[in-house]
């Protein structure tokens, strides 16, 4: 096998043989024309004239290759108290079931099918059964607010929506059916027919002539066989959030998607086939498209779908159950969600209940992994614990260390260097491209063409693509974080562009600030915001949630973070502004509302996501702010 440095330098110079032997490791239909055209730039395309299966590589030929009696699919559910396994052979018979199923309603082959549904094996066969017929799914998180859910009907205009009754949280349960009624009444495009998964917790009621039952539906279908499709047809559309409010469809195609995935899982996880991966997320993220669903399925592997959280269902040690029971060997989840493992278990008491002789490898991703955090997670955990870089965009890790290869020794706040076929620039916001010189803050950059996987454009919008993510530093694209390279080549993520604060003229990280909070003896989690000043323009204000069992007065707590800013990065960050709250404002992916929370401080109005997680920790926030003396919009 080559050395890291040798690939990563071939995907660069090589980018078609590179990737061209990476596709061997895929089943096609018809091989590809050429690997990579570029005749059209910025609309690059891979495997250009090739047909696959997505379904069909992820499980058809597991089978064929003699693995249909190991585990697929694990699915644990701490909110219901049930644990089921699917081998590779049950999970394809599902798949080709339902499929056949929804091909009796009349999905068919680049019909778009939307997938409204809570964390239950349902979901996974949801995906699957869609990309076997070559019908394009987009899951929108179940619970999701019915205008938001409106909004994305309308953009991808779904002939089909397959829903479930509820979803469970910790303490509560969410009827689904009453939401998607409401957004397909205030959406002007229709579905022709709805699939509703009833769960025993809350039964739906049914709309006669448009909605069909999932067992009833299943128990008359017969199984179908897999769909050829291009490798440039799309396969899934994921809709982020975009800054005007308006939903940007993320495309994923078929071919590319396939190979990038199925090559991260050695190269970067590490993973062999047959191994255990768990994803610890949703599949209403790209994380749980990438690797609850697609990755460890086309690498051969046994994937974990947990119906759950990290604290309440029951405590602090369920991740460590799930490990212990499942014989886990890596773990991938939000540094938020160990950040509320720490605040409630701080010493980690509950760790020596379970048993990790299988467990190797702690990856972390999603929100900026503080050195606090993978500090502890190290100590705790006695694993390496690997922050890696990436976003809905690019569908796979950017920024990684490649256990594959061997691992590199960790820099704490680093997620150490770039992935094979993602050539990262550092490059000068004022002008959009100079380059930086080593260790300068700018914006992160990716010369394109981006590898395969990485998203070709956005669904029925080119113009948007070039907009949001091309124009501003032309040839590359714009991810939206910033950060520097350092003298190793070590890539360093300090926030997104709009995070750095400009205070008397020196640029600073907010970042840099959460990395000394974090520090603190008492602080479970942190952000650090910019807020208007008349003298300075802003200056950094910062907020902290305690570990439990805190008894000291958080004025005290608050008067020593501001001296260890001070101590730390030094009097021109100005930080004076320290505030002890009960938790932040968060997605449902656990991204802190940063932005959200400037506005309220500086008093200006604000929309809050529809994926916050709470809405009712923004009226705390504005309250606390108030108390401060800040405008806080109400």
């Amino acid at each position: 096998m080559a050395s890291y440095e040798e690939d990563y330098q071939r995907s660069l110079d090589d980018p078609e043989g590179f990737w061209g032997e990476a596709a061997a490791a895929i089943s096609w239909y018809k091989p590809w024309d050429t690997v990579l055209n570029a005749d059209n730039p910025p609309f690059y395309r891979w495997f250009e004239g090739a047909e696959l299966n997505t379904c069909y590589n992820c499980l058809d030929r597991h089978i064929e290759d003699g693995r249909g009696d190991q585990v697929a699919l694990i699915y644990d559910s701490p909110m219901t108290g049930q644990v089921k396994k699917f081998t590779y052979s049950e999970l394809t018979d599902l798949v080709a079931v339902f499929a056949g199923g929804l091909a009796d309603i009349g999905v068919k082959k680049g019909d778009r099918v939307l997938i409204y549904m809570p964390m239950v094996p349902e979901a996974a066969v949801a995906m699957l059964a869609c990309a076997r017929l070559g019908a394009i799914h987009s899951v929108v998180f179940g619970g999701f607010a019915p205008k938001e859910l409106a909004t994305r009907i309308d953009d991808a205009k779904p002939v089909c929506i397959l829903a479930a009754s509820c979803g469970l949280e910790p303490g509560r349960t969410i009827a689904y059916k009453p939401l998607l009624d409401e957004a397909i009444e205030i959406s002007s495009h229709k579905p022709a027919s709805c699939v509703i998964l009833q769960r025993p917790e809350c039964v739906a009621d049914m709309t006669a002539g448009r909605d069909h039952d999932w067992q009833e539906l299943v128990a008359k279908a017969t199984p179908v066989d897999c769909v050829p499709v291009l490798a440039t047809d799309p396969l899934y559309v994921l809709y982020t959030s975009g800054t005007t409010g308006v939903p940007k469809g993320v495309v994923r195609d078929n071919g590319g998607h396939a190979v990038a995935l199925r090559w991260s899982m050695k190269h970067v996880y590490g993973i062999n086939p047959g191994e255990v991966f768990w994803a610890a997320s949703d599949v209403g993220w790209v994380v749980g498209h990438s690797y609850i669903v697609y990755a460890p399925l086309l690498h051969g592997c046994t994937t974990i779908l947990f119906e759950g959280k990290p604290v309440g269902t029951p405590n602090a040690g369920t991740f460590w159950r799930v490990i212990q029971d499942h014989k886990v060997k890596a773990l991938f989840t939000a540094p938020t969600a160990f950040r509320a493992i720490k605040q409630q278990d701080p010493e980690g008491k509950l760790i020596s209940d379970y048993d990790f002789s299988n467990f190797d490898t702690l990856f972390l991703a999603g929100e900026r992994a503080d050195p606090d955090t993978i500090i502890w997670a190290q100590d705790k955990l006695k694993v390496p614990v690997l922050d890696h870089w990436w976003q809905t965009e690019s569908g796979w890790p950017m920024g990684a260390n490649c256990v594959g290869y061997g691992m590199k020794p960790v820099k704490l706040g680093s997620p150490t260097l770039p992935v094979a076929g993602y050539d990262i620039r550092i490059i000068n916001e004022e002008d959009g491209k100079t380059e930086m010189k080593t260790g300068e803050i700018g914006a992160i950059a990716v010369k394109m063409p981006l590898p395969p996987g990485a998203l070709p454009t956005l669904w029925n919008n080119d113009e948007g693509y070039v907009k949001s993510y091309l124009a501003d530093i032309p040839g590359y694209y714009k991810t939206g974080d910033a950060g520097f390279i350092d003298e190793d080549g070590y890539l360093f993520i300090m926030a997104r562009t709009d995070d750095i604060i400009n205070v008397a003229g020196h640029r600073l990280s907010t970042g840099g600030m959460e990395e000394v909070l974090a520090g603190h003896r008492d602080v479970a989690e942190c952000a650090v915001i910019g807020v208007q000043d008349d003298l300075k323009g802003q200056v950094p204000m910062g907020f902290a949630v305690l570990n439990a069992g805190v008894n000291r007065p958080q004025s005290d707590v608050a008067k020593e973070l501001v001296a260890l800013v001070r101590e730390k990065i030094g009097p021109v960050a100005a930080f004076k502004i320290a505030l002890v709250v009960q938790r932040l404002p968060k997605t449902r992916s656990g991204k802190i509302l940063r932005g959200v929370m400037r506005k309220i401080a500086d008093g200006e109005p604000y929309n809050a996501p529809a994926t916050i997680d709470d809405p009712a920790i923004l009226t705390e926030i504005t309250d606390i702010l108030k108390q401060a003396g800040f405008p806080a919009h109400d």
